[in-house]
């Protein structure tokens, strides 16, 4: 038996829904380019990699104002300089993601759950537009059905209208689904919606063990989602 099945009975999931960044790929190095050259043509310092792997996870609005702000607390940054830091970051984060990685073990992982029909999904904060030439870019396309961004619907997680939104659509209940992510918003989600959620340690919480949030399930690597467990049966 798999983790995977240990948490469903025996049984496989439906649908299986996954974050993307700090999940599937690791999109920091690019994220971090896009937000240093933001504030550079701001005349601000560059934020570097570190801090900005602390600031992911809540959408391309918020990590532009977490960059203005120089911290997670951003609600001082005025609207209007927002706005224009966040024109400048899109414009600059479209030209390209060659740094963008998928984290080790994330195909087999795609690969084990499609040879079985479990129906998948994305639901990401990230904006919708960049979702789809992501994947084709990195080799991910064309194992999700649907395809869920920051700003698709008017909520965005850690409100779970996604997940419910896609469970509707593939027409399966909380209790044959699951929820893959990386920070506290996909566990609070998963939550929200009545779906168990598996955690990946290696992923970006705000420099926040992913445990605390007490998800169903703490992996390293998502080959242990589907690898056979010695012990279980």
């Amino acid at each position: 038996m798999t983790y995977l099945e240990q948490l469903f009975d025996g049984k496989l999931p439906r649908l299986v829904m996954f974050d993307l960044d700090g999940t599937l790929m690791d999109s920091v190095p690019d994220l971090a380019a896009a937000t240093d050259k933001m504030l550079m043509l701001l005349g601000r310092e560059p934020a570097g990699v570190t801090q900005v792997r602390d600031w992911v996870g809540n959408g391309s609005k918020v990590l532009v104002r977490r960059a203005l702000a120089g911290q997670l607390q951003h609600d001082g940054v005025a609207d209007d300089l927002a706005d224009e830091a966040l024109a400048l970051f899109m414009q600059a984060y479209s030209g390209g993601h060659e740094l963008t990685t998928v984290y080790p073990g994330v195909r087999e992982c795609l690969d084990w759950l499609r040879g079985r029909d479990v129906k998948l999904s994305i639901i990401t904060n990230k904006p919708a537009q960049f979702i789809e030439p992501l994947l084709e870019e990195k080799g991910l396309a064309g194992y999700f059905q649907w395809l869920v961004g920051g700003d698709t619907l008017p909520q965005q997680k850690p409100d779970p209208a996604a997940l419910l939104w896609v469970m509707s659509q593939a027409g399966v209940e909380s209790n044959a689904s699951l929820f893959v992510g990386d920070s506290r918003s996909d566990v609070r989600a998963a939550k929200a919606a009545g779906v168990p959620c598996v955690a990946l340690s290696y992923g970006y919480n705000h420099g926040e063990p992913i445990a605390n949030e007490k998800p169903a399930l703490v992996l390293d690597d998502l080959r242990e989602l589907v690898a056979s467990v010695s012990g279980l049966r």
